[in-house]
């Protein structure tokens, strides 16, 4: 794992009609790495999550990506920089194969429009990259499937082939394993460790285990502010942490 720094936040504030979501966060992502958010309902992790991606613009504050200040870019900017987000709710095309939905989306990495009126020859030349991207994520025996058919965990994993077909270097996860069965969790948590090879994933997760499990280091928000960060073993003995989030039923 790099010591750079891929990714780094200066005194990043957001607010709402004077409602403060986010207050003077200073988050440093290691080139590399796994690094989790998290914190309890309402502490500002997908709004951190929305600034990063230029969804919302912030109140002030900076956002460096590999030492470049990209504040003023916008989602489209961020995403051709290699920034790529998947979100909460499934955002595959649930009327399409598996297959063509990874077609769709290296049409976009190549820097085409979405030309589905195009004959299925002509997208041919996409099939052996898109047959990779499921191979990686364990669903090339489903490539033929109807989308709205695939159990949840492989609509999520699905998600992630999709986002893989934008090469990212930073993939951003928001909440990756939400609503998953015990066995689709363990499933998709292996996946994010097996494509965060030469990549580095800042994953929002409310599942303690997972964020144990996979990741190298986590930052805590509370009330839009970070409350502490390190190893999962430092942070999940913090009593601050413990009675702010860990200790109030978490998953």
């Amino acid at each position: 794992m790099s010591e750079e720094i891929i990714l780094e936040t200066r005194d990043l504030v957001r607010e709402f009609k004077g409602f403060i979501a986010v207050n003077g966060v200073n988050l440093r992502v290691q080139r590399g790495s796994i690094h989790a958010l998290i914190g309890p309902n309402g502490a500002g992790k997908t709004t951190v999550f929305n600034l990063l991606t230029k969804f919302l613009a912030p109140t002030s504050g900076t956002i460096f990506y590999k030492s470049e200040d990209i504040t003023g870019e916008s989602p489209a900017d961020i995403a051709r920089r290699g920034v790529v987000r998947s979100f909460q709710i499934s955002a595959v095309f649930p009327h399409l194969t598996v297959l063509e939905n990874v077609r769709v989306a290296l049409q976009r990495a190549m820097g085409n429009s979405f030309q589905f009126w195009r004959s299925e020859r002509c997208l041919d030349t996409l099939t052996g990259r898109a047959i990779e991207l499921l191979q990686s994520v364990d669903l090339a025996e489903f490539a033929d499937a109807v989308t709205v058919e695939l159990p949840y965990g492989r609509k999520r994993a699905l998600e992630i082939a999709t986002t893989l077909a934008m090469d990212p270097e930073l993939m951003l996860l928001d909440e990756p394993t939400q609503g998953m069965a015990h066995e689709d969790v363990g499933r998709v948590t292996a996946l994010i460790k097996k494509v965060s090879v030469n990549r580095t994933v800042l994953m929002v997760e409310h599942n303690m285990s997972v964020v144990a499990g996979i990741s190298d280091r986590i930052t805590v928000l509370q009330r839009g502010q970070i409350l502490a960060e390190g190893p999962y073993a430092e942070v999940s003995n913090n009593p601050e942490v413990m009675e702010a989030y860990l200790g109030t039923g978490h998953d």
